[in-house]
């Protein structure tokens, strides 16, 4: 299996969602009318949806959007082989780095510091390895040895990236970093910024993730529905947004090998993929926030949680735990 054809699942869904890769709407909008953009970025599905009573103007907005978008995959994106991240992780340098590459990665470290290396953007060589383990005609079910997992981890650890705004260096031979876990809610946040700065006050962006600009316009919060991580075509709760964001990151979205056992999520400190819990939802003032936070309290116990959630008021995580049971810690 390529990397190209391995996507980090989402489990949240928009009532109403267009398809297709175009605008949709009346072409008389008016500004209780959603118009909608549809299409891929950084290996997901993502949308925009936008009132306006001018409908030249919203294309333009969503263009500008949608532009902004590609840029940050010539940027973050692992499924672009000329992409930065790409680059870095080829050479293990990138001098003059992009303004967005250093402010991201200052944001990673950031969340790393937070959740104890919970949240570790190097982890990229543990999953090179479980991906080129499973891509063998017949592959140990149990997968790689514990001696190549210990020769992965010794290549992982954030304290080992530096950032810096005219250089970032990977400082381990063989080291390589991974933004999947952040750069999505990265850009959620980027185009519901362009979309605020313009005048807009009421949108839903996903970009991956999903962050909400006010509410809907009849006043309500925007509706979003949380599937069953067992059962992706239903929802198992559904969460009303204003001016928040959400994002859920569940093990069950991919797996290496016919057992589930091993997921798309690693664990940091010891290699593997963690079973605590079926999915983990993070409500938060930005998508980058909720994107970050529920990858690394995948890792996490939930007296750890509960304790950084304390330190952090404006945040609501919802646990699905081993035995089907929601715990929603935070405001």
């Amino acid at each position: 299996m390529t990397h190209s054809s391995i996507t980090r699942r989402r489990l949240i869904t928009i009532a109403a969602m267009a398809s297709g890769a175009a605008l949709v709407g009346s072409r008389c909008a008016v500004a209780n009318t959603p118009i909608r953009w549809t299409g891929s970025a950084l290996g997901a599905q993502v949308s925009i949806e936008i009132y306006h009573p001018d409908r030249t103007e919203a294309e333009r907005l969503v263009h500008l959007c949608v532009q902004d978008v590609r840029r940050l995959e010539q940027q973050f994106s692992l499924y672009r082989p000329d992409s930065a991240i790409c680059s870095l992780n080829r050479t293990g340098v990138l001098v003059s780095p992009d303004a967005d590459m250093v402010a991201l990665l200052r944001a990673a470290l950031d969340f790393a510091a937070l959740t104890d290396g919970a949240f570790d953007p190097t982890v990229q060589p543990l999953w090179n390895l479980y991906a080129a383990h499973f891509a063998q005609e017949h592959p140990a079910p149990g997968g790689p040895s514990a001696d190549k997992v210990a020769e992965a981890l010794s290549k992982v650890g954030y304290r080992h990236l530096k950032v810096s705004a005219d250089r970032i260096a990977l400082l381990r031979p063989g080291s390589a970093i991974t933004l999947n876990g952040i750069a999505q809610g990265y850009a959620t946040d980027r185009v519901t910024e362009t979309l605020r700065a313009a005048g807009l006050s009421t949108t839903l962006v996903n970009m991956g993730e999903i962050r909400a600009l006010g509410a809907k316009p009849d006043g309500t919060p925007w509706q979003v529905g949380l599937a069953d991580p067992d059962r992706p075509d239903q929802m198992s709760e559904t969460i009303g947004l204003v001016d928040r964001a959400v994002a859920t990151t569940a093990g069950s979205g991919f797996s290496f090998g016919p057992t589930g056992r091993f997921t798309h999520l690693f664990d940091p400190h010891t290699g593997q993929s963690p079973s605590r819990y079926r999915s983990v939802s993070v409500i938060a003032p930005t998508a980058t926030e909720a994107d970050a936070f529920s990858t690394a309290f995948s890792m996490l116990p939930a007296s750890r949680i509960r304790e950084i959630v304390a330190a952090r008021p404006n945040i609501q995580v919802h646990l699905t735990d081993a035995n089907g049971k929601t715990l929603v810690h935070g405001a």
